[in-house]
């Protein structure tokens, strides 16, 4: 199979699913990813690669989607919004590539030929193999081992040898909240990438798994103390997301009558991560987060009254330097630009 000149890549948000990615960020060289939950997210996120396809100069691109099962509507947004690009994109050759492992998606494999469900492998044995028979795809044969582990931990395969490594891996994926999503997609991802690699390079030693569990503090710091001093996990992770935040704060920036603050989206630790980030930046005098179910926390630095911020916009409270609410009827977007057009809209009308 020839490669495609562009690749967008939707894969789920767990071990199986991140290690997917992995593995076709060694296999195609211009490539998108994004992750979603089970649900309606799915139709959120490809939306946003189908936006993206209409400004993309390739004229060969695979969508593939990994370890997500699916619904017969679904799979007709896909078809409908494929015919819409052909509508607006003439010669364009958009093929579409489904590899997945849950059951549930049976009436979808059935109806659609590029929907391909195999229940007896995890998602990423499922690419694995997908790569290398369709791509010749060498450069993964290396990680065969970590996707066998992978695949044991997925599927539940107690018995074999890389089950209890799997389920170390699993877990410390899981736990990679660090960055978070939301905001900084691509770090996060790195972050995901980083441990899935460090775990390779030890899988062979002896007791691998336990190894692995003890060594995974010190994984995570090499990723977050690279060109910094030594420190605290902690605060690494607060120097790393404050230059994260420091260099996008000019799209982030939101005004709140004549306060100048930042808008986060998911942001993890906002207590320690807000206070780092405004101590760097004195321009900016408050850091509002918001979450997906319309809960907001407000950090300042002694230069905004947070808790009147929090009472105007979510009915909430508590002190002038840090202060949370809830939005009520908030409802969760898949997208930074539509989060932030529904919170400027919201003080531009609670401030009137």
């Amino acid at each position: 199979m020839k490669k495609p000149q562009s690749v967008y890549h939707l894969s789920h948000t767990d071990l199986d699913g991140y290690a997917c990615q992995f593995l076709t960020s060694r296999c195609f060289e211009k490539i998108t990813f994004q992750n979603s939950n089970y649900g309606d997210e799915i139709n959120g996120r490809l939306k946003i690669f189908f936006d993206q396809m209409l400004l993309d100069s390739a004229k060969d691109i695979l969508l593939l989607v990994t370890d997500l099962n699916l619904s017969l509507a679904q799979c007709e947004f896909i078809e409908n919004q494929i015919e819409r690009l052909h509508s607006f994109k003439k010669g364009i050759n958009i093929e579409v590539q489904l590899l997945d492992h849950h059951a549930s998606g049976s009436d979808s494999a059935q109806k659609y030929e590029w929907y391909f469900l195999d229940t007896s492998r995890s998602a990423t044995k499922i690419t694995y193999d997908w790569l290398i028979e369709n791509f010749e795809c060498k450069e993964i044969e290396r990680y065969g081992q970590i996707v066998d582990a992978i695949n044991a931990i997925d599927i539940w395969l107690k018995e074999e040898d890389g089950f209890e490594f799997g389920k170390v891996l699993m877990g410390a994926v899981a736990s990679s909240r660090e960055v978070g999503r939301a905001l900084f997609d691509e770090h996060d991802r790195a972050h995901k990438f980083h441990l899935i690699e460090s775990a390779d390079k030890i899988i062979n030693e002896r007791d691998a798994h336990i190894r692995l569990d003890n060594e995974m503090h010190a994984i995570k710091k090499a990723f977050f103390s690279k060109g910094r001093s030594d420190n605290t996990l902690d605060n690494l992770v607060a120097e790393y997301l404050t230059d994260l935040l420091t260099a996008r704060k000019e799209d982030l920036k939101i005004s709140y009558r004549d306060k100048r603050g930042v808008l986060t989206y998911a942001l993890p630790n906002i207590s320690v991560i807000g206070n780092a980030f405004l101590v760097a930046n004195p321009d900016i005098d408050f850091i509002l987060n918001i979450s997906p179910n319309g809960s907001i926390s407000l950090r300042s630095n002694n230069r905004a009254d947070v808790s009147e911020i929090a009472a105007t916009l979510a009915g909430g409270g508590g002190h002038p330097n840090a202060s949370g609410g809830r939005i009520q009827g908030f409802k969760e977007l898949y997208s930074y630009d539509q989060t932030k057009a529904f919170i400027e809209n919201l003080i531009d009308q609670k401030t009137k």
